[in-house]
C-alpha cells in the first residue's frame, strides 16, 4: 500500500456530506496559521471533499490533486506564502492549492471558458509565482527565486514540489546539480507516488515528533543520517527500501543521489500524515542553511476509493458522479484519431518487423498502449524525456530500424534541438506521429499544438504532413512506414474523427501531392489538416450566395504540391490557405512560392487563415476556434472580405459579379 493507511477510517460517502465548517473560514493561507495541528487534520479532510466536489462538476486532474492535500495544507501552514514561493511542478496537483488561496468560489469554473486555469498561472494569483503545465521546471524556477532572494529581491524561501515522474527528466537533474553546487537555502519536496513503505502510522508519527521537534541539538544533517537507523524494525526496512530506490544502490546503503549532489536528504516520510509532515517542515524551515530534499511518499487519488482503485488513478477525468465515481463521458460517434493511429501502426508493424515505437510517458495518450499490447518488445516508454526520445529514435534509425516517435505537439517542442541536430541534419528516417495538433480545449494554451508545422517545415529535407480525416491518417502512417529518405511527420487532432469509412490498410501517398475534394471556379480554399470539413461546410454556405468554391486538401506542407498551387492560383479570383497552426507554417510557405513565381497579381488575391498571434485560454475547442477565426463563420467572413463583400449575415447582401 502506498503512502500508509491513514485513510482507512475515512468513509468518503459520509465525509462528503459533512459541512465544511473549517474550510469556510479559510480565505487565504494566513488563516491556516492560526489553526492547531488537530484542526489542520480536519481541514485536510474538508479540503479533499471540496476538491472531489469541484472536479466532479468540471472534470480535470483529480488523482494527482488528491495525492497532495495534506502536503498542501502543511506547506501553506508552515511557510509564509506568497512571500515564500511555492512552485508546483506541472501543476496537475494544484487544485487544493487553488481552493485555499482565495479561489474556492471560482473552482466551479475550473478549465472552463473564462474560468480558472487547470494549472498554476501567474496572472491568476500572487500564490502562483510561476506558471506551469509542462513538467520538470520547478527546481530550475525555484533556484531562480532563491538567487533573487539572496541578491536582495523581495522574496523569501522557495519550495519546489516535484513528482517522481517529473524528476526523471534531464532538466530536473540539471537543476539539482546547479542547486547543489550553489549551496543556497532551498527546499525541494519529492512527491513520490510510486514507492511503498507501508509504515504503522502511529509509530512513525511518534518517532518523527521526537526526532524532529524535541531533540534540538541535532543538526539537520545528523537528523537525516539518523532517520532510518533509529526507526523501529518494521519501519526501518520499509524506509530502507524506499531510500534504496532513490539511492540507486542495492540495499539502500550509502548516500542518496541527492546527497552526492549537495542536498540534505530527509525521508522517506508519509505524505498523507500531518503528524509527520508538520514537524519535518517546521524543522527544515528552522534549521536549514543549504539545499534540502524532503522525500514524501504519497498515493494518487488518496481518500477517494474510485480514484484509488482506478488504473489511471483518475489522472484526467470528465465530469463524474461523486457517490459512484462514474464519469459522464459523451457518446462517441467515431473512433478517436489516437486509437486509429495505434491500430494502424499495429497493421504496419505486422508486415514490417523493423517498425518500433517510442513514447515519452504517454503510452495511452498517444495510442501506443494498443501497439504495446501486440508488440511489447518493440515499444519503448522513455519517461518524461522528449529530448532523449528524439535522439534515441535517431540512433535506432541509424541502426536500420523504423522508429515512430509518438509525442504530443506541445511536448515535441522540448526536443527541437534534437530534431534539428540529431535527426534532420543527418537525414535520419525518424517518423514523428504528432498527436493533439491544433487547439485542445480545457488544457488551454499550455497544451495547444500550435507551432509544429512552423518549426518542422523550415527544416531542410523534412516531410511534413497533416491528416484531414481518419482515412488520411491511415494513409500517412503507411506512407511514413515506407519512407526511408529522411525525417517525416504527420499531425492529427485530439478527439474523435468525422466518421468516414476506413480502409483495411492505408495507401502509400505520392510525396508532395494533394487532392481536390470539390471543384468550383471563383474561390479556392487550400486546406492543410483537420479543418477540411469546416472548409467544405463554408463552401456550401458560399454556394448558397452564388459564390463557386474549390476545396483542396494539401496533405503536405513540405514538399508543397506546387502543381496544385499553380492550378488554383491561375484559375481562381481568390486563394485561401487554411491551417490549425501559427504564422510561419503552411500558408507562409504557399505565399512564399506564389511570390517567387510571380503568381500574386491583379488577377489573384491571396489570404491566409491561421491561429492568431496570441495564446488562447481554455474553452471548448469549438469556442477556441471561433475566437481564432477558424470556424465556418470565420472562413466565410475571410472569403467575403477577400472578395470585397461586407457581411455574410446580411439579408441585403448583393453578390458582386
Amino acid at each position: 500500500m502506498r503512502g500508509g493507511n491513514c485513510f482507512s477510517h475515512v468513509k468518503i460517502f459520509i465525509s462528503l456530506v459533512m459541512k465544511p465548517t473549517l474550510l469556510e473560514k479559510i480565505n487565504y493561507p494566513t488563516d491556516l496559521r492560526h489553526l492547531s495541528d488537530l484542526e489542520l487534520k480536519k481541514l485536510a479532510i474538508e479540503l479533499r471533499n471540496e476538491t472531489i466536489r469541484a472536479v466532479s462538476e468540471t472534470g480535470g486532474h483529480l488523482g494527482s490533486s488528491l495525492g497532495v492535500v495534506e502536503l498542501t495544507v502543511a506547506i501553506h501552514s508552515v511557510f509564509n506564502t506568497p512571500h515564500d514561493k511555492l512552485i508546483w511542478d506541472v501543476g496537475h496537483q494544484c487544485y487544493p492549492h487553488k481552493i485555499i488561496t482565495g479561489r474556492r468560489e471560482k473552482m466551479y469554473s475550473l478549465r472552463q471558458e473564462g474560468g480558472l486555469s487547470g494549472f498554476t498561472k501567474r496572472s491568476e494569483s500572487d500564490y502562483d509565482p510561476f506558471g506551469a503545465a509542462h513538467s520538470s521546471t520547478s527546481i530550475s524556477a525555484g533556484l531562480g527565486f532563491t538567487v533573487a532572494r539572496d541578491m536582495g529581491m523581495a522574496t523569501g524561501d522557495a519550495i519546489a514540489v516535484i513528482g517522481d515522474g517529473s524528476i526523471s527528466a534531464g532538466m530536473a537533474y540539471e537543476a539539482l546539480n546547479n542547486a547543489g553546487a550553489e549551496g543556497r537555502r532551498f527546499f525541494v519536496i519529492l512527491n513520490d507516488n510510486e514507492m511503498s513503505i507501508a509504515p504503522p502510522v502511529g509509530a512513525m508519527s511518534k518517532y518523527l515528533s521526537s526526532l524532529y521537534a524535541n531533540q534540538q541539538f541535532y543538526t539537520l544533517k545528523e537528523l537525516a543520517e539518523n532517520f532510518a537507523k533509529s526507526l523501529p524494525g518494521p519501519l526501518r526496512e520499509g524506509a530502507k527500501r524506499a531510500r534504496g530506490l532513490i539511492t540507486g544502490l542495492a540495499g539502500g546503503s550509502g548516500n542518496t543521489f541527492f546527497e552526492d549532489l549537495g542536498f540534505s536528504y530527509v525521508g522517506p516520510i508519509d505524505g498523507h500524515d500531518l503528524d509527520q509532515l508538520l514537524p519535518v517542515l517546521r524543522t527544515v524551515k528552522t534549521r536549514s542553511e543549504g539545499p534540502v530534499l524532503i522525500h514524501c511518499v504519497t498515493k494518487k487519488g488518496a481518500g477517494y476509493a474510485p480514484a484509488e482503485t482506478s488504473a489511471d488513478k483518475y489522472h484526467g477525468v470528465s465530469k463524474f458522479d461523486v457517490a459512484s465515481g462514474k464519469q459522464h463521458k459523451g457518446k462517441s460517434n467515431a473512433p478517436s484519431y489516437t486509437s486509429i493511429f495505434g491500430q494502424a501502426l499495429v497493421k504496419e508493424a505486422t508486415v514490417d518487423e523493423k517498425i518500433v515505437a517510442v513514447t515519452a510517458a504517454m503510452p495511452s495518450g498517444t495510442g501506443l498502449n494498443i501497439f504495446q499490447d501486440s508488440f511489447p518488445g518493440r515499444t519503448f516508454d522513455v519517461g518524461i524525456a522528449e529530448q532523449h526520445a528524439v535522439t534515441f529514435c535517431a540512433g535506432m534509425a541509424a541502426g536500420g530500424l523504423k522508429p515512430f516517435c509518438a509525442i504530443y505537439s506541445t511536448f515535441l517542442q522540448r526536443g527541437y534541438d534534437q530534431i534539428v541536430h540529431d535527426v534532420a541534419l543527418q537525414k535520419l528516417p525518424v517518423r514523428f506521429a504528432i498527436d493533439r495538433a491544433g487547439l485542445v480545449g480545457a488544457d488551454g494554451a499550455t497544451h495547444a499544438g500550435s507551432f509544429d508545422v512552423a518549426y518542422l517545415s523550415n527544416l531542410p529535407g523534412f516531410v511534413v504532413m497533416a491528416a484531414s480525416d481518419e482515412a488520411e491518417l491511415m494513409h500517412m502512417i503507411r506512407t511514413a512506414a515506407e519512407y526511408d529518405e529522411g525525417p517525416i511527420s504527420f499531425r492529427y487532432p485530439r478527439g474523435e474523427g468525422i466518421g468516414i469509412e476506413l480502409p483495411e490498410r492505408g495507401d502509400v501517398l505520392e510525396l508532395g501531392k494533394g487532392r481536390i475534394c470539390k471543384e468550383g471556379n471563383r474561390v479556392a480554399i487550400l486546406s492543410f489538416g483537420a479543418h477540411l470539413k469546416e472548409a467544405l461546410d463554408a463552401s456550401e454556405e458560399l454556394e448558397q450566395l452564388g459564390i463557386s468554391v474549390t476545396v483542396a486538401d494539401a496533405r503536405f506542407a513540405k514538399p508543397l504540391d506546387v502543381d496544385l498551387i499553380k492550378v488554383l492560383s491561375e484559375n481562381h479570383e481568390l486563394l485561401i490557405t487554411l491551417e490549425e497552426g501559427s504564422i510561419g507554417g503552411f500558408g507562409s510557405h504557399v505565399v512564399d512560392w506564389l511570390l517567387k513565381n510571380n503568381k500574386i497579381n491583379n488577377n489573384l488575391k491571396v489570404r491566409s487563415l491561421f491561429l492568431p498571434d496570441k495564446f488562447i485560454d481554455q474553452a471548448s475547442p469549438k469556442v477556441m476556434y471561433k475566437e481564432a477565426g477558424l470556424d465556418v463563420t470565420g472562413i466565410t467572413t475571410k472569403i467575403l472580405d477577400g472578395l470585397g463583400i461586407a457581411d455574410i449575415r446580411s439579408d441585403k447582401i448583393k453578390i458582386i459579379k
